[in-house]
């Protein structure tokens, strides 16, 4: 018996060309794509797609490409309809489209879209979540589509259903299911069975999931049995259709090298004086044995300062723990990229998982510490750091998941810009959290904020600051603690 079944005959799920894997995808078909940046996408599979002209798709995946490569050349030819994403980033068509009333786009935090496929793909309708509360996620209002004119909405998305757990408000959040998943991978063997390559597995392993048919394009495809059963990150129950690579080209969006020293700080002059002096005390918040998760711009300098002998371990949302510095030119490699699309290394003693067990990681209180960016705070903690209305989308990205499920959460930013306030009373832009902040760090002082009464207290002033310059330059109201020390 035992022989009968390994000398048996697999019904063949490989096809000849990615031309072939796609042909009876039609108008109007719902698809799901992995990817992360330029990472993992199944490039071949989509510019097949892109070559068929098939039109009114709605597509979920974490970012929309660039302009010519990926799902970007899908969104030049007008073949989408709407995305449901958590970023928009430098993709300045997509954000073309999206506010001038050509395209719908459902923004969706990064972690609630890997669960929201994760959960699709088993068969459960919806979860509860922490991510979005106090957002404009939960009260509905954000903008779908626009008219015409860029300034009507046309379709808004509406509040989210709320139920209270252990005291706290947690959102209902639907699954997503599609007709088609589309998948980049590294090997896969006749059966389907498939492996991922370092962080280019990211959505692709909860994309294929959520698919009712899943379509592989494999850079190998090797016999049944090379693949170490312990080695399969997807089963071949999820796989339809497999493809080999014809196009190998794997583009990088920032390729970024390792000179042997130190980071640069952004700026020139006083800005990056300002910006260095920032840094220097986010770091001290890093304390030996930490796991870290840092957000992308400024934060992401914070290692450089370590005090020594301090040891951490750096998390991306993409599906690192471990994260090393940047590369020598000889050691860039295209499927190892961090959460800003940056090339990386990793240390011994790092791993690589999907990006809804990255998530996981983050909602489930694993980070010991986050440090953001921001673009305003408000007196009781309430952080607005991803999109400036009819002007700027950007998407938020992993950053409602991270103030929500990070132990602590430090926010970094200048305390002024251009001579304009950033620490007002309410924030004025869209919020990425409610009264989540706990320690907030400008270029003149440090705030901390009360975990349950919410009030803001000045314990640091910066060397050259006075507590009335800090005071001409906030909005906010706060207390000044008895033990003020200078940083």
């Amino acid at each position: 018996m035992l022989t009968k079944l390994i000398a048996r005959k697999f019904s063949s799920k490989i096809y000849p060309s990615a031309a072939a894997a796609i042909s009876d995808i039609k108008d109007g078909d719902k698809l799901l794509v992995g990817g992360f940046g330029l990472v993992g996408i199944p490039s071949n599979l989509i510019h097949a797609l892109n070559k068929k002209g098939t039109k009114n798709h709605t597509v979920v995946s974490n970012n929309c490409g660039v302009d010519d490569w990926g799902l970007g050349v899908m969104l030049n030819s007008k073949q989408i309809k709407k995305m449901m994403s958590s970023y928009v980033g430098e993709n300045k068509e997509f954000e073309r489209q999206y506010l001038s009333g050509e395209l719908e786009l459902e923004l969706i935090p990064q972690g609630t879209l890997a669960e929201k496929l994760r959960a699709g793909g088993a068969g459960i309708p919806g979860f509860y979540t922490r991510t979005g509360h106090g957002t404009i996620l939960q009260n509905g209002g954000f903008p779908i589509k626009y008219k015409s004119d860029g300034k009507t909405v046309e379709i808004s998305q509406g509040p989210k259903e709320v139920k209270t757990f252990n005291g706290k408000e947690y959102l209902l959040e639907e699954s997503i299911t599609g007709d088609f998943a589309l998948i980049r991978a590294w090997r896969v063997d006749e059966k389907g069975n498939v492996q991922f390559r370092k962080s280019a597995r990211n959505f692709n392993q909860d994309v294929a999931t959520a698919g009712k048919i899943c379509i592989v394009e494999a850079e190998e495809i090797v016999p049944v049995g090379t693949i170490d059963p312990d080695q399969v990150h997807l089963p071949d129950v999820y796989v339809n259709r497999i493809v080999k690579v014809e196009d190998t080209t794997k583009r990088i969006e920032f390729r970024t090298i390792s000179t042997g020293e130190k980071a640069q700080i952004p700026g020139k002059g006083d800005a990056a004086v300002k910006r260095e002096r920032i840094v220097k005390r986010a770091a001290k918040e890093l304390k030996n044995g930490m796991y870290v998760n840092l957000g992308i711009g400024i934060p992401t300098l914070c290692p450089n300062y370590v005090e020594p002998g301090v040891d951490i371990t750096l998390q991306s949302e993409n599906g690192i723990l471990g994260l090393g510095p940047f590369p020598q030119e000889k050691d860039v490699d295209a499927d190892l990229i961090n959460a800003g699309k940056q090339t990386v290394s990793v240390l011994p003693g790092s791993s690589f998982f999907s990006s809804s067990q990255s998530f996981g990681m983050i909602r489930g209180s694993h980070m010991d510490i986050s440090i953001l960016g921001g673009m305003e705070v408000s007196e009781r903690g309430d952080l607005a750091n991803w999109i400036i209305p009819g002007k700027l989308v950007k998407g938020m990205g992993g950053a409602m998941d991270l103030v929500q499920g990070a132990k602590k959460l430090v926010v970094t930013m200048e305390h002024t810009a251009k001579g304009n306030k950033k620490i007002f009373k309410n924030c004025k832009l869209p919020l990425t959290g409610k009264e989540i902040v706990d320690l907030l760090i400008t270029d003149m002082a440090v705030f901390e904020f009360d975990k349950v009464t919410r009030e803001m207290t000045l314990i640091e002033v910066a060397e050259d600051t006075t507590v009335e310059e800090v005071r001409a330059n906030t909005e906010a109201s706060f207390k000044v603690s008895a033990n003020l020390k200078k940083f």
